[in-house]
C-alpha cells in the first residue's frame, strides 16, 4: 500500500477536512493546544463517532499533544501538569482510535543541569500508560532543547528508548535545527531505530537558523523541496503536512508529495 499522506486539520470534522484535501491521514488537536485544560473531542458525535467515521472513510488519525507540554522541565509547576496532560491526551487519543500522539521534546533552562531534562523524560515515560503509541518530535530551536540536535536526541533515547516510545521527524525542524535532511532518516534511525511519522514541511528559516516557521513546498529555504519527498520515502511511514494557507494550499502540498513519493 502506498504511504499515507495528509495534513493537520481542524478538529470539529477531520474526516470532511481530509476529503477536502484528498488526504488519507490527518492530525488533529484535542482541545486548545495552548491550554492546561483537559483534552476534549470536538467532533459532534464524540470519541466513538469519530473513531467510526475514520474507520469507514479509511482515514488514519494522529493527535498532536498541547504545545505547552514540557515534561523535561525542572519547574514542578510545568513538569507535573505536563505529565498529567500528556496522559490525558494519550488516553483520549486511544478512544478515537488514533494511531499515535505527537509530543514535543521540550527543553530546560540554561542554568539547569543538562542531564536533568533527560532524567525527567525517563521518569515521565516510566509512569506513562501508552494506551496508543507516543512519538517525540524533534524541535527547531533552543540550545537547551531535548530534541533539536542529534547528540541531544541520542541522550534522550538513552533515557526513553526502553519504553518503546516512537519518533516524529519534522523536516522543517530538522533543517532549521541543523540536521541535514539528506541524511536525517539514516542519522535518526541510527539513534532511535525508528521513524514513526513525518511532519512534512518546508522551512521559512535557513539551515540551523533555529526558526520554527513552516512553509509550503517550494516556498521555503530548503534548497530542493524534493529532498522532503526523499525523507518520506526513506522513513517509510505516514506523512502529515503542517503547511500554511488553508485547505487549498495543503491539498496542493499533498498532491505534490504523492506525485513524488508514489
Amino acid at each position: 500500500m502506498a504511504q499515507r499522506i495528509g495534513s493537520h486539520v481542524g478538529q470539529e470534522d477531520p474526516i470532511a477536512e481530509a476529503a477536502a484535501r484528498g488526504a488519507d491521514v490527518v492530525q488533529i488537536h484535542l482541545g486548545d493546544p495552548q491550554s492546561w485544560k483537559a483534552p476534549t473531542v470536538a467532533h459532534a458525535g464524540g470519541a466513538a463517532a469519530l473513531k467510526a467515521a475514520a474507520e469507514q472513510a479509511d482515514v488514519a488519525i494522529y493527535v498532536h499533544a498541547a504545545y505547552i507540554i514540557n515534561v523535561a522541565s525542572t519547574n514542578n509547576r510545568i513538569r507535573i501538569p505536563s505529565r498529567k496532560l500528556l496522559q490525558q491526551t494519550v488516553t483520549l487519543a486511544a478512544e478515537i482510535g488514533a494511531r499515535g500522539v505527537v509530543v514535543h521534546g521540550g527543553h530546560i533552562t540554561a542554568k539547569d543541569d543538562p542531564d536533568a531534562g533527560f532524567d525527567n523524560w525517563r521518569k515521565a515515560v516510566d509512569q506513562l500508560e501508552q494506551h496508543c503509541p507516543v512519538f517525540i518530535e524533534n524541535t527547531a530551536g533552543g540550545e537547551n532543547a531535548m530534541g533539536r540536535r542529534l547528540d541531544a536526541i541520542a541522550k534522550l533515547w538513552d533515557a526513553v528508548g526502553h519504553s518503546g516510545i516512537g519518533l516524529c521527524l519534522d523536516t522543517c525542524h530538522a533543517f532549521a535545527g541543523g540536521i541535514p535532511l539528506e541524511s536525517a532518516v539514516a542519522d535518526l534511525k541510527a539513534i532511535t531505530g525508528r521513524v514513526d511519522l513525518v511532519h512534512a514541511n518546508d522551512s521559512q528559516g535557513g539551515f540551523d537558523s533555529g526558526v520554527d516557521r513552516h512553509a509550503n513546498f517550494g516556498d521555503g529555504a530548503i534548497d530542493s523541496a524534493d529532498v522532503i519527498a526523499q525523507v518520506i520515502k526513506d522513513a517509510g511511514c505516514p506523512a502529515v503536512c503542517e503547511t500554511p494557507n488553508g485547505a487549498e494550499a495543503q491539498a496542493a502540498d499533498i498532491k505534490w508529495l504523492r506525485d513524488r513519493v508514489g
